[in-house]
């Protein structure tokens, strides 16, 4: 539905934005398959707030995907903005005290036009190319990403292992 020459989602939904107008763009990544309405409606709570410009999720992170680099790892600051996103373990329990919340980056943006529009000028940066994470472009460039925290968490299908994982879940859910 959009031209195969696009490197990342964003700049999908940006093409979208020049052809359907909005007040928000949504994009759940194709590769969430466990996406739920839940999902949806805490981001749009989060978009309400006309000031931001682009909002995603998070849900804490299972021990089991604290080592995963598959599973997307955010920190946020006090007012729920993010400070990175990494496949990397963060952050760091340099004393190992057990205390530090680890919480896992689910694939739901949401977006306005100005901060699209803004993105796909902006050449690939050093850390999304390192990460291979595009939101990492946008806090390159200082655009604030707010983050709302689901206790729904997703399996993200990048692997054959992950989408075992995802076919235990169905199967528990359809009760087989």
């Amino acid at each position: 539905m959009t031209s195969p020459e696009h490197r990342s989602g964003t700049d999908r939904v940006h093409e979208v934005s020049k052809a359907v107008p909005a007040d928000v763009y949504v994009n759940i990544q194709g590769d969430e398959p466990l996406a739920r309405r839940e999902h949806l409606d805490v981001l749009l709570v989060l978009m309400e707030n006309t000031d931001i410009q682009v909002g995603t999720l998070k849900t804490p992170c299972a021990q089991q995907d604290r080592n995963n680099p598959n599973a997307v790892k955010v920190v946020t600051d006090l007012q729920r903005r993010a400070l990175y996103f990494s496949r990397a373990t963060v952050p760091f329990d340099r004393d190992s005290s057990g205390q530090v919340s680890y919480y896992k980056h689910l694939g739901f943006y949401a977006y306005r036009k100005p901060a699209l529009d803004a993105f796909v000028t902006w050449p690939e940066s050093s850390l999304e190319r390192s990460e291979r994470l595009e939101q990492l472009r946008f806090l390159d460039h200082g655009v604030e990403i707010y983050v709302a925290e689901t206790p729904f968490d997703t399996v993200g299908v990048d692997t054959e292992e992950d989408l075992r994982r995802v076919e235990r879940v169905l199967r528990r859910v359809n009760g087989e």
